[in-house]
Formats: structure tokens, sequence, C-alpha cells
């Protein structure tokens, strides 16, 4: 095992630009929150830099959190500096602001990926799903993004699409899985919702969210059936069209397998500037292992909050209580 105390500091760092949405998700925390300005939400390019500039051997940077990338008013300007300091660079997008221009704007800046949140095969599930979205919109931006980077004589940004599956429309997903193989999608990434939100009160400030993942999760015996049935069909679509899909498990793993690494490998800083163990988390008044306003990202990283973090994932004993409904401590993201 890894020393808990002391790691050396991360070659890959998740950093949320900005915390501001222009949808509002069934599944994402944001809806379940007042709205945030995109200037007030964005995390500021001084600090960007200086997260980036204090780790010497950063060498992957995903600039993704809560809101939506493409809001962020520095995001260019993250992009290069991130390719400057030697790092691959990538991020999720609902891709409703992709238009043309942003598209070749981000093959020229060199973006190494883009991931986009595609939840349905047509306009009635996936706008039911992302609010405020149009289906359309996206495929045509998507189009937009391949042709952008064929235009350019480039293989990169990787382009990634992800399902969250959930009881609402698992059965889309063979279409999907057509439609990518025409626009011209390499990948289809296939996860359940990211976390149970168990260790909250049930009737605190995340018990809509709570609700949600519990009535739309696939982790029942009859929703593992037609889950397992979907991957099926659907890998037999991608197999024929030529996208690489990858589904999640449906069951959890039981025991402790060691499969979660985030702590010792990378960070997750929110916009404000709080450091959390790691993507899943939702909410930075749910853990802190630190502020950035208070301390250099390396003195936190080696403090004794996370060294307490890293010491309870590890033990033999009860994880920290935010990783129990976690989907990807549970072997199910």
């Amino acid at each position: 095992m890894v020393d808990v105390s002391a790691p050396p500091l991360p070659a890959a760092i998740q950093i949320e630009v900005t915390s501001a949405c222009n949808l509002r998700c069934a599944m994402c925390l944001v809806r379940y929150r007042p709205p945030v300005n995109k200037i007030s939400g964005a995390m500021s390019l001084a600090m960007f830099r200086r997260v980036l500039d204090d780790l010497p051997d950063v060498r992957e940077v995903t600039l993704q959190g809560l809101g939506e990338p493409l809001l962020a008013p520095d995001l260019l300007a993250m992009v290069r500096h991130a390719k400057r300091r030697g790092a691959r660079v990538g991020f999720n997008s609902n891709a409703t602001l992709l238009s043309p221009a942003k598209s070749r704007e981000l093959v020229d800046a060199g973006l190494d990926w883009l991931h986009v949140s595609l939840d349905g095969a047509g306009p009635a599930g996936y706008e039911a799903i992302r609010e405020g979205a149009s289906f359309e919109r996206v495929v045509a931006n998507l189009r937009g993004l391949v042709a952008a980077r064929a235009a350019a004589g480039r293989v990169t940004p990787w382009i990634r699409v992800v399902f969250v599956a959930m009881r609402r429309n698992i059965g889309e997903l063979p279409a999907l899985v057509e439609l990518l193989g025409a626009v011209g999608v390499e990948e289809l990434r296939v996860q359940n919702l990211s976390h149970t939100f168990a260790d909250t009160d049930p009737a605190g400030a995340y018990a809509d969210i709570r609700a949600f993942a519990a009535d739309q999760a696939l982790w029942t015996g009859a929703d593992r059936a037609a889950a397992d049935e979907a991957f099926a069909d659907a890998e037999g679509v991608a197999e024929r069209v030529g996208v690489h899909l990858r589904t999640p498990r449906t069951e959890a793993t039981e025991g402790r397998t060691g499969r979660c690494t985030w702590p010792w490998d990378s960070a997750y800083i929110t916009s404000a500037g709080v450091v959390q163990p790691c993507c899943m988390v939702m909410g930075d008044d749910r853990v802190s292992l630190g502020r950035l306003d208070e301390r250099p990202f390396a003195e936190i990283w080696a403090g004794p909050e996370y060294r307490e973090f890293r010491h309870r994932l590890a033990g033999p004993g009860e994880p920290p209580e935010v990783c129990r409904g976690c989907a990807l401590y549970q072997g199910t993201f």
C-alpha cells in the first residue's frame, strides 16, 4: 500500500472551472440548488495557474465540475496554459454551447479530449432529463466538432459520449449507439448514477437528489436484468457500427477491493478553491480537505485532513461516510 501520509504530488488534477450551468439536469445537484452566476461561479485564471504551477509533474488536467465548462470566461486560456505545461487536457460538456466557432477554437487550442453528455436517442427522452437542452442542437454540435477536427487535420480532441443510465432511459441505449456511429463518435461510455447520497440526512439539503437516486438507480434485481439486456443489445450494435462501448457493472462488489485510489493519485478542486478527495462527492459542503485561499495545495495534500481520509479509506474499518454510497467505491460506476 502507498504511504497514506505522504504520497507524491499528483500528476493528474480535476478542476471545476465554473460552478455555473445553463441546464437543470434531473440527476445533477445543480438542479437542486439556486442558480449560480457564470461570473461569480467561475474560478479565476490566477488561481488556476497557481494550482498547475504548484504541481511540477502534472500530466493530465480535467476542467470539469458541477458546472458547464463552456460558460467559464477563461476556458481557452486555461486549456492553453495546461498545454504549455505539457499536460493532456479535456473536459465534459453538455455541448449545447458548442458552436462551430467554439469547436474550431478548442481544436486550435490543442484540446486532447471532449466528453459530451447525451442520455437519450431522441428529443423526448433526452430533453426530459437535460432540462433546457435541445437534442437536435447537441447532435448538430457533435457533428460540427467532428468536422472541425477533420478540417484541421487532427485526431484530437478524442470524442466520447457519456450516457448516464437510469430506469427512465436504459431502453434507448442501443439506438443511441446506432446514432453515434453515424455521427462519427469514437466512444460511448455508459455510467450509473454517481452516488446514493445515503450518508446525508433524508430530510436535509440533499433530500431531493437522494430520493431521485433511489427512484432511478439501476441497482435492484429487476433493473439489473433490464440493464444487462440493454447492454448486450447495445454491444451488438457497437460492434457493427464501430463505436467503442464501455458499460458499468450493475451489482455492487462485496467487501473492500482497493479499487479507489483517487486520494493518492489525484484531487478535485471546486471553483471556490475547496480541495476534495475526488469528483464523485458532489457538493463542497460534504467534505473539505482544505481551501486554497488559506493554504497552498502542496500543504493541503500533505496535511492532516488528507492523511486521515487516506487512512480511513485504506484501513480495515469503515471508509469515510461520503464514500459509502459512491458508485466508484461500490464498483458500479
